[in-house]
């Protein structure tokens, strides 16, 4: 088995477009958490998302390619410029066949199955775009990346909610770690600040109603957290063996060291109560890593700021680092947000960040931390300079799909 490590991060968040700005926001504490801009949300319950701002996608691509794309693979596809360009990975006729794109998303593209639907009901079936399917399918972000870096090896799409993009990298791992490929183009992308989706998530009363104070509203692990904030956004990253990065001089990030994966089998949106499907993907991602939960220092949570799911979370790191844990805790969807299918990556590179900085990040608006939390060591609004060892990076997705990843310096 080949050890796995990351050489290429590229992001584009709420809170920054690339990993610098993003990094410097999360950092400060900033917030992108706003009023929606991008359609009128006044009769809407909620009324507030983490939308990227002042992107340009012809920034990254020309104007007729854009224009064929849905904004989620937009999105991808700045993230993915990014971080080949940063593990100076090469893609030519000698390495293009061992190199693959394993990306996740939880929806796809939202935004042109409701422009399409509608052309559809107000002028007729003739009047739905010809790219309406490819632009809309899940996987056609993994098949643009493909098509546009020229890479043959590995290629796949995994869809598993907020598990996604960890569940990609995961997938990613193995492949990598069993010498399918030498290097591996991974993450995850949304783009689901829509009018359907965001009347979806209300209705299901999933979201935080904190409308007057946009900022405020995403409360991880807080005992006044009343629900999650939409967002939007995408994480790539390059996943290649050791020998491979070495061989060819690259900078070697962080190693991946495991993945572990887990199902609740309990409920089609709500965690189990007792947190053993967390529980469960954190110990199968130790297990992979051979290592102990003493070793860990840090814990990027999923904790999206939902009542249950954060206690569930929360319940399941006591249950596996015991009642008084000293693994620090924190959330960074606090002021990015929840990037659906996307979380997983931009958490990780932000865990990653972490690790290299020694700072464990800010949650921001944690200053009454809930009950379930007692015996952690929750980090609340401020930054905590800190050496870490090795972090855990936490996924749980709708339908009980969980996913954890570690990661710890070379």
């Amino acid at each position: 088995m080949h050890r796995v490590v990351i050489t290429g991060m590229g992001c584009v968040t709420p809170i920054g477009i690339g990993v610098a700005e993003t990094w410097e926001s999360l950092l400060a504490g900033r917030s992108g958490i706003d009023h929606i801009s991008s359609f009128d949300a006044s009769k809407y319950s909620v009324r507030i998302a983490g939308e990227v701002k002042n992107f340009d996608p012809t920034a990254f691509l020309d104007r007729k390619a854009a224009r064929r794309l849905d904004r989620f693979v937009q999105l991808a596809h700045a993230a993915a410029a990014e971080a080949i360009e940063a593990s100076r990975l090469p893609i030519n006729d000698a390495t293009r066949a061992r190199i693959g794109v394993i990306i996740g998303s939880g929806i796809g593209g939202m935004n042109t199955l409701e422009r399409e639907h509608a052309a559809l009901l107000e002028r007729g079936p003739d009047r739905v775009s010809p790219f309406f399917i490819p632009m809309m399918i899940s996987n056609m972000a993994a098949g643009h990346l493909s098509m546009h870096f020229g890479v043959e090896g590995p290629g796949a799409t995994v869809v598993s909610a907020c598990a996604s993009a960890s569940h990609a990298i995961g997938v990613a791992f193995d492949l990598v770690r069993a010498g399918q490929a030498d290097a591996i183009i991974t993450g995850g992308t949304e783009a689901t600040v829509t009018p359907l989706a965001l009347a979806g998530f209300s209705n299901m009363k999933a979201l935080s109603t904190c409308n007057d104070t946009p900022q405020e509203a995403c409360k991880p692990l807080d005992a006044r957290r009343d629900g999650f904030v939409m967002a939007e956004g995408a994480g790539i990253l390059v996943v290649e063996s050791l020998e491979h990065a070495e061989k060819r001089g690259a900078t070697i990030e962080a190693e991946l060291c495991g993945v572990g994966m887990s199902s609740d089998a309990y409920h089609i949106t709500a965690p189990c109560p007792d947190g053993a499907g967390g529980r469960r993907a954190m110990e199968a991602c130790l297990r992979v890593a051979g290592a102990d939960p003493e070793e860990i220092d840090y814990i990027n949570c999923h904790a999206p700021g939902t009542p249950a799911g954060d206690e569930s979370e929360a319940i399941a790191i006591r249950a596996l680092f015991g009642e008084n844990a000293r693994v620090a805790i924190g959330s960074t969807k606090s002021m990015h947000g929840h990037l659906l299918g996307a979380a997983g990556a931009v958490e990780l590179i932000a865990t990653i960040r972490s690790v290299q900085a020694g700072v464990i990040l800010p949650t921001r608006n944690l200053r009454e931390p809930d009950p379930a939390c007692e015996g952690l060591d929750c980090v609340m609004d401020t930054v905590r300079s800190a050496p870490i060892r090795a972090a855990l990076s936490n996924s749980f997705g709708f339908g009980g799909q969980n996913a954890c990843a570690m990661v710890r310096r070379v």
